[in-house]
């Protein structure tokens, strides 16, 4: 997979293919990350990326025909990629958005600085628009090395075991069931006897209990989008009867 990174801030973004999954999926040649800075279109001698907004206000605006300029370069090398802004004003980011993002072969990062964008470019460039939650951060950096590691994740070949991504908190819907390992007692609190015992179908289920209480008690909101079968409710009405 490709990812192209539109930012005023290359070096920060660079960071997140230097470490961890991202690195060794970029290692593997499963991706390939190429950063572009706006900056680097610029026809003034201070290379100024920021212009004032129309009607006043507080803040600048990042300046259009730098980014336009940039925007067509990169869609010379990734033409049919899509083309995603990072913006608080996007729709909240969840794993259904990033299980799609993983299947497209290519995908252009937008980052946003400032007060944001010009609203034609947006209508003009952008395909979607993500937020990764309902708060502010000083720019769309952080939140494209959020992008690229949760998509990464996703990519066969990517973890050591495939399993995990499947297993991860969100992919079923539901938050992940707690983990334990060596040793078994710290500090009096033990490793749950089921998983001790080595029976496998019990271990499952104890799992999917685990599951559906930690999110019923963290994030019920989540249950009331899900339609739970009969075994699950069976699990979970377990699981709050032994909480009680």
């Amino acid at each position: 997979m490709r990812i192209d990174v539109i930012t005023l801030f290359p070096e920060m973004v660079q960071a997140v293919i230097e470490y961890g999954v991202v690195g060794r999926a970029s290692d593997k040649g499963l991706l390939q990350l190429t950063l572009w800075n706006p900056r680097d279109y610029t026809k003034d001698k201070h290379r100024s990326v920021d212009d004032r907004p129309y009607g006043g206000g507080p803040g600048m605006l990042m300046k259009v025909v730098p980014l336009q300029a940039c925007i067509a370069a990169v869609r010379l090398q990734s033409p049919d990629a899509r083309l995603v802004y990072l913006s608080p004003q996007g729709s909240v980011l969840k794993q259904k958005q990033i299980n799609q993002a993983a299947n497209w072969k290519n995908l252009i990062l937008l980052c946003g600085r400032y007060e944001g964008i010009d609203e034609r470019i947006l209508q003009q460039e952008v395909d979607e628009e993500w937020s990764i939650g309902d708060y502010v951060i000083s720019g769309g950096e952080l939140a494209a090395m959020v992008c690229i590691d949760a998509i990464t994740r996703q990519i066969p070949g990517a973890l050591g075991h495939q399993d995990s991504a499947e297993l991860d908190s969100f992919s079923a819907g539901l938050l992940d069931c707690p983990h334990y390992t060596r040793p078994e007692s710290i500090n009096g609190l033990k490793v749950p006897d089921v998983l001790l015992n080595g029976n496998h179908r019990l271990i499952e289920e104890w799992r999917d209990k685990q599951a559906l209480g930690k999110t019923w008690k963290n994030r019920p909101d989540l249950l009331e989008k899900m339609e739970l079968n009969e075994k699950q409710r069976k699990l979970l009405k377990e699981f709050i009867a032994e909480s009680e």
